[in-house]
Order: C-alpha cells, then structure tokens, then sequence
C-alpha cells in the first residue's frame, strides 16, 4: 500500500487562521485530514499529512496470521 515511493493527492484550504490540510491515497481511495496554524510552513503541513496517511494505511493492513488458539475448554 503505501511505500517511500508512493504518490498521493494533497489539498489545501484556508480556513480562518488556520489550514486543513487533506491527503488521499489514489488506490484505496482513503483520505486523512489535518489542521494546522496559517503560519506553519507547507512542506511541513504537507509531509504530517502524509505520516498521518501512511499510518492509517498500515493500520488497515490485515495481520499476516491469526494468533495461535490455546488449549483449553469451552464452558
């Protein structure tokens, strides 16, 4: 899903003083938003977006293999 070179949509709008920031991941279509200060810089703004993107995709991700079952009884 999301690797170093993957690639999503950013948007940007001013609200206030503030800026929501918004990324979407093309291929799951999911989508993550942030709110920072006016005064904070884009690049900045842009890459915690990102981060936030690309640890929701994780979280997503199905676990590889269930737990192993324990013995025991069914009561």
């Amino acid at each position: 899903m999301a690797d170093d070179n993957s690639e999503f949509l950013i948007e940007y709008r001013v609200v206030g003083n503030s800026v929501k920031v918004s990324a979407v991941d093309p291929v799951t279509l999911t989508e993550v938003t942030i709110v920072g200060p006016l005064s904070a810089g884009k690049e900045e703004l842009m890459r915690n977006a990102v981060n936030k993107l690309k640890y929701v995709l994780e979280k997503q991700k199905p676990d590889p293999e269930p737990p192993p079952r324990r013995p025991g009884k069914l009561v």
